[in-house]
């Protein structure tokens, strides 16, 4: 039996649709969507872990997927020009031609508008958490991401936003300690990005997003000594236990260890990247986005498994009573 011949123009077509296809879903940056997963830490850190604060969570993650990707569509659009020029970002779909500037903006105003209704849909807290969100995004493009600190800072609320919906969606009171903590790490992962841009450009050279011309090395390093010390006070007293508004019981003191080494290690991972040469591009892209260090570690990864199994166990024996 003969195999029938493929008309080369309908495979070509074909092919055509494919990559088109891949390249909207690479426009909504799904790789980014793991900073989302922070509206799971309300339920999680006030141990509510039930089917209703779980099925708001997942509400809550896919929302805000929906408001980030609009976002990340609004920010390549505006900032085409200068990406075509960047070593990395050239790359992106819309800088890359590949998806167009018009369905890009309709793109965008779908998942922003379809996010806000749903949003509010379930419940006013959540839905002004999300414009409140998009009010932050639209100010962080127009002006914010240009300013020096502030942008660094606008990232921050970003999570702490994401933390609140986690809880305005499941109905949970927060602790102070939690959002501060939040806040804290937030910072923290910015300014680490920034150290990252700025090592690539001074090693490339080019031109690259503005405020980076107005950072210095030795600034980051002292903004990060300050947020790293913030954020493991904050850790720690959230941790303490009930008598200063924080974790159930006092016992989660025992997690403590391994937040320090997580943050420990992402720091020395940081240090060894930046040392990699330029020339190998696999290496430029981690420097990039610093982030992904977090889903491809070994240790860290082995230590948030380590830190969640040692939650559950706490929990476990609060709930029989054998802890207080």
């Amino acid at each position: 039996m003969k195999t029938p011949l493929i008309d080369p123009e309908v495979e070509k077509a074909r092919h055509k649709k494919r990559l088109t296809f891949v390249s909207y879903v690479k426009a909504l940056r799904p790789h980014q969507w793991t900073k989302n997963l922070v509206v799971f830490a309300a339920p999680l850190f006030a141990f509510s872990i039930t089917l209703d604060s779980f099925l708001g969570s997942i509400l809550a993650f896919v929302l805000f997927c929906c408001v980030s990707s609009s976002f990340y569509l609004i920010n390549d659009v505006a900032d085409v020009k200068d990406d075509r020029l960047h070593p990395v970002k050239r790359n992106r779909p819309i800088a890359a031609g590949l998806v167009s500037i018009p369905v890009a903006i309709a793109m965008a105003f779908c998942l922003l508008s379809s996010a806000v209704f749903f949003g509010f849909a379930q419940s006013m807290g959540l839905g002004l958490t999300i414009v409140s969100y998009a009010c932050l995004q639209t100010a962080y493009n127009l002006r914010l991401k240009r300013m020096v600190i502030l942008d660094v800072i606008a990232i921050a609320i970003g999570f702490v936003l994401r933390a609140y919906a986690g809880a305005t969606s499941t109905d949970i009171k927060l602790s102070i300690w939690f959002v501060l903590c939040t806040a804290m790490l937030a910072l923290f992962l910015g300014i680490e990005k920034r150290k990252a841009e700025l090592r690539l450009l001074q090693r490339k050279g080019g031109k690259t997003r503005s405020v980076l011309r107005k950072y210095s090395m030795s600034l980051l390093t002292r903004m990060e000594s300050t947020v790293v010390a913030g954020t493991i006070t904050s850790y720690a007293l959230w941790s303490a236990g009930p008598k200063l508004n924080g974790a159930s019981t006092s016992w989660m003191m025992a997690t403590l260890p391994f937040v320090l080494y997580g943050v420990f290690r992402y720091q020395l991972l940081s240090e060894v990247i930046s040392e990699v040469s330029c020339d190998d591009s696999d290496q430029q892209h981690k420097t990039e986005r610093p982030e992904e260090v977090l889903l491809t570690d070994l240790p860290i990864l082995l230590t948030v498994l380590a830190w969640v199994a040692t939650v559950f166990t706490i929990l476990l024996l609060q709930y029989n009573g054998l802890i207080e």
